[in-house]
């Protein structure tokens, strides 16, 4: 009886590994191609916020808003993964 819920339970956990090395994939998919395109994102890197310094022999880059905004919509992402799963 116990080797049948130990199998049972070791099923349950491969097909939850399972999922989620699923859904890691589908990200580093998203994630490609981000980077792929990303160039070709109008104003992604260039919205006003965001802090650039230039000088002779400096330069000095930090994307703020950009970083709020992708932090945003990765949020709402995966709120709504996360209401559609449940």
């Amino acid at each position: 009886m116990q080797a049948v819920l130990i199998r049972a339970k070791f099923r349950q956990e491969k097909e939850a590994m399972g999922k989620m090395l699923i859904i890691i994939g589908a990200i580093f998919i998203v994630a490609g191609i981000l980077v792929t395109y990303s160039n070709k994102i109008p104003h992604l890197g260039k919205l006003p916020g965001d802090i650039r310094i230039e000088r002779e022999n400096f330069s000095f880059y930090f994307p703020v808003m950009t970083s709020i905004l992708l932090s945003i919509i990765v949020s709402l992402v995966l709120y709504f993964i996360n209401r559609w799963k449940n």
